[in-house]
């Protein structure tokens, strides 16, 4: 069987016209008909039925279409498999990532390990931290690098590094040697407060604060990267793993202001794998001893 014979009855089924199916695989109207009567020839049955202009799959093209996208599957997959090898990987495995964890530690953990590892193919899937538990149990992913506990006991769940929080405003221009301190209380009464930027300690947090100045006003931002935008702008001020604004707070376009009523969470980073092979194990443990 040839693949491409699968490949133009895969688009064909999609569009429902042979004509179109032409353009989008870039050959000939009469090779769709050639393509589609040499694989009905190979299965022993007929794949499509003609409704005017359009075609339809019949019913057993229908229950067909199944297996043929499983066997591109498994082709491509073997192609990747082999091109993997030759340019010399033995193994592999796919991570989900957070945003959040993605655009802070990931860079700089992912460009070590591979330099001490280079027979390993990494791929990277961003995910959610609330999806990233189900991606895993799907096995989806072989990996799951998440800001939340997995509570599933079908999978494992292991705390990578705990990262302090930090309440950051933005700079007010004035000489840090000879400025007095920003004032907790200050800070808060008069500004907005960018919240739910992180998905392991906001509701509480929030609960807390309201408590403390019950006419505080929020906004709910929720990427970690855009609430430091909307920061260093001047339309609020937040509380954030110290790891995703340390260059911020070391360049002084953002300033951390101390907190003496509210005892700050920490945000946890977490490893979750449904099974563990030796290379995600060896993962896991570099990226535990990896000092942030």
């Amino acid at each position: 069987m040839d693949f491409t014979w699968l490949r133009t009855f895969i688009v064909a089924a999609e569009c429902g016209n042979f004509r179109r199916t032409a353009e989008e695989l870039h050959i000939s109207q009469p090779a769709v008909t050639v393509h589609i009567k040499q694989l009905e020839s190979e299965v022993g049955v007929k794949l499509f039925q003609r409704d005017g202009r359009r075609v339809k799959l019949t019913g057993e093209g229908k229950r067909y279409l199944t297996h043929a996208k499983e066997l591109i599957t498994v082709y491509q997959n073997g192609l990747e498999d082999i091109n993997s090898f030759r340019q010399g990987y033995i193994s592999k495995f796919l991570i989900g990532i957070s945003p959040l964890i993605a655009d802070t530690i990931l860079p700089y953990v992912l460009k070590s390990y591979i330099k001490k590892n280079p027979e390993v193919e990494i791929s990277v899937k961003i995910i959610d931290s609330a999806d990233i538990e189900s991606a895993v149990m799907r096995e989806e992913v072989d990996l799951g690098l998440s800001c939340l506990n997995s509570t599933n006991p079908e999978l494992s769940s292991e705390l990578l590094y705990r990262d302090k929080v930090v309440f950051v405003a933005p700079h007010d221009g004035r000489d840090s040697e000879t400025a007095p301190p920003l004032d907790e209380k200050e800070i808060l009464e008069s500004s907005r407060l960018l919240t739910h930027n992180h998905p392991g300690y906001w509701d509480e947090l929030c609960q807390k604060i309201k408590n403390i100045y019950p006419g505080i006003r929020m906004m709910q931002v929720s990427q970690s990267h855009i609430t430091k935008r909307f920061i260093a702008e001047g339309l609020g001020v937040s509380f954030l793993p110290l790891s995703t604004v340390r260059r911020e707070l070391l360049e002084g376009r953002l300033l951390e202001v101390d907190c003496y009523s509210l005892k700050l969470p920490e945000a946890n980073t977490y490893a979750i794998m449904k099974y563990s092979n030796s290379k995600q194990r060896e993962f896991v443990n570099f990226i535990s001893g990896y000092r942030f």
